[in-house]
């Protein structure tokens, strides 16, 4: 494949991590929140939620990688 057909593939794939990555973020505040708060099971608990946001943006990036077009030098 060249390099333009996979430019917007490569384009969505980023946008789908930071979109995981953003929801990673929301849900690390809500468990700060806890924790300060006094809650820290609570906050553990809702910590847990990272997990499968964080491996999925994982493997987006592995995918990515694999896609770059590389220049032959």
């Amino acid at each position: 494949m060249d390099s333009a057909s996979l430019e917007p593939a490569i384009k969505l794939i980023i946008t789908e991590i930071h979109l995981k990555l953003d929801a990673a973020k929301r849900i690390a505040k809500a468990a700060e929140a806890c924790v300060v708060a006094g809650s820290i099971s609570e906050g553990v608990e809702i910590s847990m939620d990272i997990d499968q946001l964080i491996y999925e943006a994982g493997r987006l990036h592995d995918a990515a990688s694999l896609l770059n077009p590389r220049e032959q030098t």
